[in-house]
C-alpha cells in the first residue's frame, strides 16, 4: 500500500484529474469527491467530478454541487483518474467507461473487501469514511481546505459514522470533527439540511416499509422490502433510501437488519446492518457477490424479491444461531 504522502505527491505533480465515486452515491462518497475536486481547483488543476448517478437532490446543498454530473457518451483522457470510496472498480459504472485513458489509477477507500485495484493504493479500514482519509491526505500533502471543503468533509465523516454514533467513530473522527468545525463547517445547518429536511415522499416510504417488516431468529434479524410496484405508487427516488434500515437497527433485540430493494434488472439489492462483530455481514455479503465493512455491508443477487430474502435470511439466520 501506498503512503498518503506519496499520493499527495501525484496530486501536485499533475494537472487534468478525474474525481470518480461509486454508483447509488452517499454522503460520504459525494462529500469526498467535491472536497477532493476543490481543494485541487484551488491548487491550480483542471478537474472533472463525475458520478454516474449525477448530483443527488438530497445533498444538492453542498458547496460546488454544481461541479459533480454524470460522465460524459464521449471518453476522455487524464493524467489521473481518483476512485474514492468504491469498493471494487466496477462500482463506478459508467463514470469508469469515460476514462479512455490515465496516466495513473488512485484508489482512496475504507472498506476492508476493497481488492486494491489501482496503481497508487490508499485503504484504511479503520477509518470510518473515505472522508477522514482525505482530511489527513490534504494535511499531509498540505493542500487547501477552506470553510467549502471542510463542510464537504464533515457530510462526509457525519453521514458515514451516522452522525458521529457509530461504533467504527474513532477520537481521530471527533478530533477531525473539531478541526472542520474550526476551519468553517457549520454543524447546526448541515446537521439540519442532512437529518431534518427531508421530502414527504420518505417519511411515506418508511410507513409502507414497516408494514412489510419480518423480524426472525427470535427477535435478533428484522427485515423489509421494497418492491417495484411500490416505489412506482410513491414516486420515491433511490436516494430516499438512505438510513432508512436505522429504524431496524434501532430495535432493541436487533442484531443484524435488512432492506432488500427490487431492482429492475432482475435483481435485489440487499443492504445489511450489524450490531455485533460476531455477526459479520460484509462475510455474509461477500457470498452473494458483494462486500462492504463487518458491520455494514451490501450485495445486488439475482433473483425475484421473495427468492432472495429467503437466501439472505437463511444465511443470516445460520450465523446468528452460530454465535447466538
Amino acid at each position: 500500500m501506498n503512503s498518503l504522502a506519496e499520493i499527495g505527491r501525484v496530486l501536485r505533480a499533475n494537472q487534468r484529474f478525474a474525481i470518480l465515486s461509486h454508483v447509488r452515491p452517499d454522503g460520504d462518497a459525494l462529500g469526498s469527491q467535491l472536497a477532493l475536486g476543490l481543494s485541487l481547483e484551488q491548487l491550480g488543476k483542471e478537474v472533472a467530478i463525475w458520478n454516474e448517478d449525477g448530483m443527488l437532490d438530497k445533498y444538492s446543498f453542498m458547496a460546488g454541487a454544481e461541479r459533480l454530473s454524470r460522465p460524459p457518451s464521449e471518453p476522455q483522457d487524464f493524467d489521473v483518474a481518483v476512485a474514492l470510496d468504491t469498493a471494487t472498480q466496477n462500482r463506478l459504472g459508467t463514470a469508469a467507461a469515460a476514462i479512455r485513458t490515465a496516466k495513473t489509477w488512485v484508489n482512496i477507500d475504507h472498506h476492508p473487501s476493497n481488492p486494491r485495484y489501482g496503481d497508487l493504493v490508499f485503504i484504511d479500514p479503520v477509518a470510518p469514511a473515505t472522508g477522514q482519509i482525505l482530511f489527513d491526505l490534504m494535511c499531509a500533502a498540505e493542500m487547501p481546505v477552506d470553510p467549502a471543503i471542510a463542510e464537504n468533509l464533515f457530510v462526509a465523516i457525519s453521514t458515514d459514522t451516522g452522525s458521529f454514533q457509530y461504533p467504527n467513530t474513532t477520537a481521530r473522527t471527533f478530533e477531525i470533527g473539531a478541526e472542520l468545525i474550526r476551519r468553517g463547517a457549520n454543524v447546526g445547518r448541515l446537521s439540519q439540511l442532512l437529518y431534518e429536511s427531508y421530502p414527504l415522499r420518505r417519511v411515506e416510504l418508511l410507513r409502507d416499509l414497516l408494514s412489510t417488516m419480518r423480524i426472525a431468529a427470535h427477535g435478533q434479524v428484522a427485515s423489509f422490502s421494497l418492491s417495484l410496484e411500490l416505489a412506482a405508487k410513491l414516486g420515491v427516488k433511490p436516494e430516499d433510501n438512505e438510513g432508512l434500515i436505522d429504524h431496524l437497527r434501532a430495535i432493541h433485540g436487533v442484531v443484524v437488519a435488512v432492506f432488500f430493494e427490487e431492482l429492475l434488472e432482475g435483481k435485489v439489492r440487499v443492504s445489511m446492518r450489524s450490531k455485533s462483530d460476531a455477526a459479520d455481514v460484509c462475510a455474509i455479503c461477500e457470498r452473494f457477490g458483494g462486500g462492504g465493512h463487518k458491520l455494514a455491508a451490501g450485495a445486488r443477487v439475482r433473483g425475484t424479491l421473495p427468492e432472495v430474502e429467503q437466501r439472505v435470511l437463511a444465511a443470516i439466520c445460520d450465523v446468528i444461531d452460530c454465535n447466538s
